[in-house]
This record gives C-alpha cells, sequence and structure tokens, in this order.
C-alpha cells in the first residue's frame, strides 16, 4: 500500500444525513462522489462548496472533494503530456498511474511549474475548507471505493478503470489497473479521518513547495525525457530510443536507468522562491499537529463500524493494510511526532553517518535556503552550513520506535497512519 493509495482512498466519502438542517446535502455529495463525467461532479462540488460555510457536513464533504481534485488536475496534467510513472520513492510527487497517451502535448520547464502550482493551491483550498469543520462536529460518511474515481485521461468521464478502487490496485501492483475489476472496499469515515486527509493535504503542499522554492530547469532539461518521452523536451532526440525499444517499466531498460542516474546527479537546484521552502516546514508542522488531533479523535471514538484508521479499542484491521491498532503502535507514533516536531523546531540535530560531535539543524535547513544538492547532502558538504552541537538523535532513538512496530513493520505503519 503506497502513499498515494493511502491519500486516495481517504478522499472519496459519501455523507450520511445527520439532522433536518443538512437534509439537502446528501444529495449534492452523492452526486458528487458517484459522478460519471466531470462536469456532474464540479456541479455537485460547487453545489457543496456554496453551503461549507454555514453545514459541518458539506464542508467536510467539499474538503475531500477539492482534494480529490487536486489529484485530478495533477494527474491530468501528467497525462496531457504523456507522462510515465515511474515506480519510485525518488519522486512521490508522480506515482499515479497515468494512462498512455499516444499523442502528447509539447511540455515546457514553465508549464510543469504551472501544474506544480495548481496541484498545491487546489490543496491548499481543500486543508482549508476540512480545517473550517468544527472538532465536535457529528459526522459519518460511507463510501464504496468502487462508486467513485478521477478522470486520468482528460475525456471528461469518471470510468470504472478510474475508480479509487482500481487506482489503489494499480498502485499496489504498480501497473494499471487489472481488467477482472476491483476488490469492493467499503469505509464509513468520521471527523478523525478529517482531520487524517487534511494531514495529507499538508504533506503533498510540503512537497510540491520544496520543488517549487527551486529552479529545476537544469534537472528538466537533461532528464525529464524519462518521464516524458514524447513531450519534445531538449534531448529528446538524442537519448530517447524509438517506441519499439521502450520497456514498460521506469526501470526496464538500460536508457532509464541512465536517464535516472542522470535525474540525480543534477539534483543541484538554486533557491528561487525561498518562502516557499519556509512554507514547506509549516506545513510538515502542520500535518504533524493534525495527526495528533487525529488520534485524540480516534481514541475517544465509542463505535467501531468500518473502520478506515481504528483505535486501540476497535477490533478489526483495515482490508487495504491487513493491519490492526494496539496502544503501543499508538505510543509509539506519539513518540514519532514528537521527534519529527523535535527536528523541525531545531531542539534536536539530525545525525549525519560521517560526521561526529554535530548534527543537521532542520529548522535552519528550510528558513535559511541555500542551493540544494542532493548528491553532496549525502556525501556532507552539502549540508554543512546546517551543522550544529546540540542534541542529536541516535540510532537507538529510532530503533526504539520501530521495535514498536515490529521492526520492518515501522514504514507500512507511517504510510497508513500519516
Amino acid at each position: 500500500m503506497t502513499r498515494i493509495a493511502s491519500l486516495l482512498a481517504s478522499a472519496f466519502i459519501l455523507v450520511v444525513p445527520l439532522s433536518s438542517a443538512s437534509a439537502a446535502m446528501p444529495e449534492a455529495a452523492t452526486a458528487l462522489f458517484e459522478a460519471r463525467t466531470v462536469a456532474a461532479r464540479d456541479g455537485a462540488l460547487s453545489t457543496l462548496e456554496a453551503a461549507a460555510p454555514k453545514d459541518p457536513a458539506s464542508a467536510y464533504a467539499a474538503g475531500a472533494g477539492e482534494f480529490f481534485t487536486a489529484l485530478e488536475l495533477l494527474a491530468s496534467g501528467l497525462h496531457r503530456h504523456g507522462f510515465e510513472s515511474p515506480q519510485s520513492f525518488m519522486l512521490p510527487l508522480m506515482q499515479l498511474p497515468v494512462p498512455a497517451n499516444p499523442n502528447p502535448e509539447p511540455l515546457t520547464y514553465e508549464e510543469f511549474r504551472a501544474i506544480l502550482v495548481a496541484f498545491r493551491d487546489r490543496l491548499a483550498k481543500s486543508a482549508t475548507t476540512l480545517g473550517s469543520v468544527p472538532a465536535d462536529a457529528a459526522i459519518g460518511m460511507i463510501i464504496d471505493l468502487t462508486h467513485v474515481g478521477i478522470d486520468l485521461n482528460e475525456d471528461g468521464t469518471i470510468a470504472p478503470d478510474e475508480s479509487m478502487a482500481a487506482i489503489m490496485v494499480a498502485l499496489s501492483r504498480g501497473g494499471m489497473a487489472p481488467d477482472g475489476g476491483a476488490p469492493a472496499l467499503t469505509f464509513r469515515f468520521d471527523r478523525a479521518d478529517g482531520y487524517w486527509l487534511q494531514g495529507y493535504a499538508e504533506f503533498l503542499m510540503a512537497q510540491a513547495d520544496f520543488w517549487l522554492a527551486h529552479d529545476f530547469k537544469g534537472t528538466f532539461d537533461g532528464s525529464f525525457h524519462m518521464l516524458f518521452p514524447r513531450a519534445k523536451l531538449p534531448l529528446q532526440d538524442i537519448l530517447v530510443p524509438p517506441p519499439s525499444e521502450m520497456g514498460s517499466s521506469i526501470f526496464s531498460s538500460e536508457w532509464r536507468i541512465a536517464d535516472f542516474i542522470s535525474m540525480v546527479h543534477m539534483i543541484n537546484w538554486p533557491v528561487v522562491e525561498p518562502e516557499r521552502r519556509k512554507a514547506a516546514r509549516q506545513e510538515l508542522l502542520e500535518m504533524i499537529r493534525l495527526s495528533r488531533e487525529d488520534w485524540k479523535a480516534i481514541r475517544a471514538e465509542t463505535d467501531n463500524d468500518r473502520e478506515w484508521l481504528p483505535g486501540p479499542q476497535q477490533k478489526g484491521e483495515n482490508p487495504l493494510t491487513g493491519l490492526q491498532v494496539g496502544e503501543e503502535q499508538v505510543q509509539a507514533w506519539l513518540a514519532t511526532l514528537a521527534m519529527a516536531e523535535d527536528l523541525l523546531a531545531g531542539r534536536a540535530l539530525l545525525p549525519h553517518f560521517r560526521i561526529t560531535g554535530k548534527g543537521i539543524n532542520m529548522k535552519r535547513f528550510f528558513d535559511e535556503p541555500k542551493p540544494f544538492d542532493l548528491v553532496l547532502s549525502i556525501t556532507g558538504p552539502g549540508i554543512a552550513p546546517y551543522l550544529e552541537t546540540g542534541k542529536i538523535l541516535t540510532s537507538e532513538d529510532f530503533g526504539q520506535i520501530q521495535r514498536q512496530f515490529g521492526g520492518g513493520g515501522f514504514l507500512t505503519f507511517a504510510l497508513w497512519f500519516n
């Protein structure tokens, strides 16, 4: 289960009527989440947005709708230019299973930045809308993920193979959804899950803002033909092989491996919008705050009804992850949040494998931005400006937390927990 799969699963919600005052809202939510065309979906979303200031349930549904339309903006923008989805942790923003486009439009660096800006700004709108839902709002929401989706190929329709269930199957298998369809997945979402989704919006905003803080045109010109092999990028005619020689996987042939190495080598990005790098730190801190609110709300729940993220008091497992949550995992996660917050606030320092006596001040890394060089950051010179003496986190600090999740299970829980 990938992080993007988790994000998609949480975004598509059918609101259950809670009172006579919100009687009109479920009709708009049903239209939103079961729409078969983009026009019908967008019309329903507009209705919900208009009702949101006076109706918490409408705000919740609208915020979720804004979140998944942000994903659609990203996916459709990538599809327009013939994107081939990488299965790489290096590019978490671009793991959506975008369908092949036989007639892609040319892509420029400025157009790619515009795609990221639109994606980031729609996420910000979603976070604001979700944040307007009162903490004590009595939200109860049920969804079958096979009934909702996003338009991945810009044809104006939302087809069965573009459903959330199908997309999650594709993400987990590293390809497009199987012809046999997707499994039925029904969850009941509540107020706690709103914090969860809002936190993921902040997380994705931080990623987009980090990219946009820098001038990565050199990387784009020198390696993005790996991702957009027919979009008329500068080195396409020289380095992209004919279609008959291209593999279906991002690492299926030598040319893609070579271009990935080039991409890593060329991540030496000058800072052009320093406020965005500062914003990324604030967005990560907000994600941490929302995760705490999420777990506070989860632990206060007394029901046990198709939980997306069950607390220790709610028995059963999530059918997507197969995981159950115990109190020890919750405590370890809260400790993880405290550790991450200390790093982002500069109260603790991040260790570097080849440096002793000093650690990296991550607050200064974001707030005092200098050119970002990935290779030199890994080897040491690139992080030298941020080294300080102080409290340095140790491998035992990390190991103690990981043991509460069964060692190798920490990453799976972290992707799910947010």
